[in-house]
């Protein structure tokens, strides 16, 4: 058992301790990861939910106009490869699995530009009352892809800012936190610009 004097010397060296892991930014490393895994969880459930309304779009849009099946075939081939990409909290700690995120998501936003490009031909597809719903369902969808990849972009900025910054950087470096990938520039066009969605607008 711990003599009473060996607890006098234990407990200011905790306490100290404890001071320096904080002050080295330690903590805030920690809330900092946390915040970009919670953002990433959003971006990830957003993107699902575009890949869930993708069998419905192309059904509906194969019905009125059976024509235009390599559009229809690159755009089910873009969701399976979205759907093969095991997007997880540890793809956040490899560039390269990211990159391939990126990758898979632009092809599918570039798909359904060149389908929703296609459907502008078929007015009567355009005023299906099922195509109308899919619109409003496809332009929210979008919506919350653009403001929980913002959020995400937000907070791996502040936490990767933190783990570069001194004397955080050194705390960084003993404890193993690395900075984080992000959606880059050569990606915006594939992602964060959604596909203009106006199936309702009668050209």
């Amino acid at each position: 058992m711990p003599t009473a004097s060996s607890r006098i010397v234990f407990i200011p060296l905790l306490l100290l301790g404890t001071l320096l892991l904080s002050g080295c930014g330690y903590n805030a490393m920690q809330g900092g990861d946390e915040a970009v895994k919670a953002a990433w969880a959003e971006v990830l459930n957003q993107y699902q939910r575009r890949a869930d309304l993708i069998p419905n779009l192309v059904r509906t849009v194969e019905g009125f106009a059976q024509q235009e099946r390599d559009v229809l075939i690159q755009v089910t081939e873009a969701r399976a490869r979205v759907g093969s990409v095991q997007a997880t909290p540890e793809t956040l700690n490899d560039p390269a699995a990211f990159q391939q995120f990126q990758e898979a998501q632009g092809q599918l936003s570039g798909a359904l530009s060149r389908l929703l490009v296609v459907v502008e031909q078929y007015p009567e597809l355009k005023s299906d009352q099922n195509f109308r719903d899919l619109q409003a369902q496809l332009e929210g969808t979008e919506n919350r892809i653009t403001v929980a990849r913002n959020r995400f972009i937000e907070a791996t900025r502040a936490y990767n800012t933190l783990v570069r910054t001194f004397p955080n950087n050194l705390t960084a470096m003993v404890f193993g936190y690395k900075t984080k990938p992000t959606f880059t520039v050569e990606n915006e066009a594939g992602i964060s610009k959604p596909p203009e969605v106006n199936f309702g607008k009668q050209g």
